[in-house]
């Protein structure tokens, strides 16, 4: 069970390091969340949420700049 006291942080972080790098490493995860303390956790259910949620990012699709 976690309080959810760290959740609105984790969320945020994660949206923003998702935004950088859509496809970031379990490390990258780790390092792009360690401003944000979880008082529940060992982290490990965070970091796993926010690599499946880059898997299940959408690619982004560029014209390539033709107009």
């Amino acid at each position: 069970m976690q309080c959810g006291y760290c959740t609105p942080g984790m969320v945020l972080t994660a949206r923003e390091l998702l935004a950088e790098n859509p496809d970031p490493t379990r490390e990258e995860i780790r390092d792009g969340l360690k401003g944000n303390i979880c008082r529940c956790t060992g982290y490990t259910n965070i970091v796993d949420a926010v690599e499946d949620a880059a898997a299940k990012l959408e690619p982004i699709e560029t014209d390539g700049g033709a107009d």
